[in-house]
This record gives structure tokens, sequence and C-alpha cells, in this order.
């Protein structure tokens, strides 16, 4: 596995769309060997994603429904069934470390993807140990971490997740679907606002919010939020407003 130690850009354009048949779409890369605490707020305020070292912002010509949001979390209340969902979670254990990679985080995630495949057709390829840690270990920067959810000893889902000081990054969550009664994917949201209120931090980026689309839209759910009314380089002031659905 080939890693640069410098920092590159590009910007790849008329690819296909990830959320839309028959569209095309166009998205900004930055690889970031070492992306320091400040410079990754500034990006994340500015719509960007992080996988790894590789981080990237949509850059589409003709179309801007992937829409960047935020959880305002000290505004958040839980409703009477988010509370069901942390109660049904009593007894699932969550640790919270660096990113790691084992045999039950490459066979978990595997078997969520076959589900996932069958369920929304979404692409299946067993992922690779090298793929694996260039996506999702590699650039242990200190705000990196994994939410790992633990029932009967057994690991059920994880939660790559960026912890900075002003802002928690959900980067990407998966779950065993063989405990589909305990609402992983939710209480995995659930847990990371109440990690956020309990260090007074703002906000939660969810990442793009597609409004009424099958897989993009369930974000909506998690109001009060805000989304990015503008496409701000770095020099430019992010616009940033409450949502009203």
């Amino acid at each position: 596995m080939q890693i640069f130690s410098q920092d590159i850009e590009f910007l790849e354009e008329n690819r296909n769309c990830s959320y839309f048949e028959n569209k095309m779409s166009d998205i900004r890369y930055k690889y970031i060997y070492s992306c320091s605490t400040a410079k990754y707020q500034e990006m994340l305020e500015r719509g960007w994603r992080r996988f790894g070292r590789m981080h990237f912002v949509p850059e589409c010509k003709l179309c801007n429904k992937c829409v960047s949001m935020r959880i305002d979390v000290a505004n958040y209340k839980f409703s009477k069934s988010e509370k069901r969902v942390i109660s049904k979670n009593k007894d699932t254990k969550l640790y919270i470390r660096p990113p790691s990679i084992t045999m039950e985080h490459l066979n978990l995630y595997d078997k969520y993807h076959k589900f996932m495949n069958e369920k929304k057709d979404w692409p299946y390829t067993p992922i690779e140990p090298d793929d694996y840690l260039k996506s999702y270990v590699e650039a242990k920067e200190e705000f990196a971490k994994e939410f790992l959810y633990v029932k009967d000893d057994k690991l059920i889902g994880v939660a790559l997740v960026d912890i900075l000081p002003n802002s928690i990054s959900a980067i990407y969550c998966y779950y065993d679907h063989s405990y589909s009664d305990l609402s992983i994917g939710k209480f995995s949201i659930l847990a990371q606002i109440k990690v956020a209120k309990e260090l007074n931090i703002p906000y939660i980026y969810l990442g793009y919010w597609i409004k009424n689309h099958f897989s993009m839209g369930y974000k909506e759910a998690y109001t009060p939020f805000e989304v990015l009314k503008n496409r701000a380089t770095i020099d430019e002031i992010p616009l940033w407003e409450k949502n009203e659905l």
C-alpha cells in the first residue's frame, strides 16, 4: 500500500453520481497527510468530509441536492421513541477508542454490506484489510475515534467518529442487522449526541442530507439541524442556517 507524504488536491469531474441514476457528479479531493484539528474544523464548516487521509466535497455544476447538515446539540431534545431506543440498549456496551482493525471488524463490515446489497441494491465486494486501513484507520489524528457497540461479548456495531473541541463528525457506521430490535444505527447517533452534550460540543456533522432520498433522507429526523447555504472556500465565510422542514 503506497502512502504519500505530501498533500495533493484534485477535481474528479463527470463521475457517476452515488445517489441518483443517470446523473453525473464533480468531487474535489484533498489528500492531507497530517491534518491539524484547526484545519479540519475549517473544512468541516465548509462541507468537507473525511475518509482516512482523503477529504472530499461535492462541486457538482448542475446539481446542489447534497446539502451539508449539522445537528444543533444544545437545543436537541430526545423524543419518546429515541428514549425507547436508548432504553433498549441499556445492556449494550459502548467503548470509545482510536480506530483499529480486527477480523471482527472486517467480518461485521462485510455482513452489513451483504445485507445492504440485498435490501437496497448497494454494490458489494468483500473489503480487503488494506482498503479498510486506508479508509478508516489510516491518519490516526488525535480526533479520530471509533465507537464500538458490544452485546453479549459480541461486536454488533462500529461507528467511525471524529471528536473535535467544537464538533463531532459522524463518518460512517455499520452494524449487525441480526440485532435489528436494538436499532443500532439510530442508537449510534443518539450516543454521539449524548457525548456531545456531555462535552459541550455544539454541533454534530452528519455529512450530506438529500431531502426525501431513500438512503440519505433519514437524517432530517435529528432536529433541530442547520444546513450549509453556500459552497465556501477556506478563505470565505460559510453560511449556516437553521433548516425549516
